[in-house]
């Protein structure tokens, strides 16, 4: 295929070589998405947004469980104000990921080119929580390595505290056994309770308002769906938003700047474990050991 007839590149190495692989991509013009997370370091990801900017390409991050059905339809909640004042969000992510996974290959569970629990498995509801909830004020986090050999984590806690006064936990772990159990999302505000669950944040749990309109009675039964894995379904409607970003010269769902949120806040998670203090966002990560090399 002649350059000329590619619009578009995916990148979907390990994490750790996003920002070299979109680096090297942008000479040519193409438009160009990663996989999550974007990069493991903010340096990196800020160098992907600029270098992608000034060549006039747009840089699209992955984040197909915004594309789930019932988060979809908690968004459009949160956006029509139904809530009211947030109070708390939470994720559960507890999956299974034995010896094996992390022998399949030796970038991972490494902090060179995978992280742990939060920067890989996770990364996808940290940022559906954000997306939520709306800026981190801070994060105070611990973690564990449980069950597997790897240099990073395998499970973990975060406590979060909003800019608008909401409260928030993370709880994420590869340590469940035998397998995957769920992956889950909860909003809870001043006007109702909606809960996610499914192992992949694809079965709607929990629909409760305090003023009901006409179609709530329906969320149950139409907001659900039952992927075949973790990964759900939601790829393709990720990329069919990315084909009409190209084709009609318009924003697309998640761009780098956006995707550089949730790293952003899995830095800072990562900085909390390593200092043992919670930490403000916005900052300079100084300690976190993601997307280095393991000298220890």
């Amino acid at each position: 295929m002649e350059k000329e007839q590619i619009d578009a590149v995916s990148v979907l190495t390990p994490s750790g070589l996003h920002a070299k692989h979109v680096l090297n991509l942008v000479k040519y013009k193409k438009h160009i998405l990663v996989e999550k997370p974007m990069a493991l370091t903010l340096d990196d990801a800020d160098a992907m947004i600029r270098e992608c900017a000034e060549n006039h390409i747009k840089l699209f991050v992955v984040k197909q469980n915004r594309c789930n059905v019932p988060v979809k339809k908690l968004h459009e909640a949160l956006e029509a104000g139904r809530f009211g004042k947030l109070v708390l969000g939470t994720v559960r992510v507890r999956w299974c990921r034995a010896q094996d996974y992390y022998d399949q290959d030796a970038w991972r569970g490494t902090w060179a080119y995978d992280g742990g629990v939060f920067a890989n498995q996770a990364s996808h509801h940290i940022d559906l929580l954000e997306w939520m909830m709306g800026e981190v004020d801070t994060v105070f986090a611990k973690s564990a390595t449980a069950l597997v050999n790897i240099e990073t984590e395998d499970t973990g806690v975060v406590l979060l505290k909003f800019r608008n006064g909401a409260l928030g936990i993370v709880e994420a772990t590869t340590a469940a056994r035998p397998k995957n159990l769920e992956g889950s999302l909860s909003i809870l505000g001043e006007g109702g309770t909606v809960e996610i669950g499914g192992f992949a944040v694809n079965e709607m749990k929990v629909w409760n308002f305090a003023a009901p309109v006409d179609d709530d009675k329906e969320v149950m039964q139409k907001y659900s769906v039952n992927p075949p894995n973790v990964y759900g379904f939601g790829h393709k409607e990720y990329y069919d938003d990315v084909v009409d970003s190209i084709l009609n010269r318009k924003k697309g769902m998640v761009d780098g700047l956006e995707g550089r949120k949730s790293l952003e806040l899995i830095s800072a998670i990562y900085e909390s474990i390593e200092t043992g203090r919670e930490v403000h966002l916005r900052f300079k990560p100084e300690k976190c050991r993601l997307g280095m090399i393991n000298d220890r």
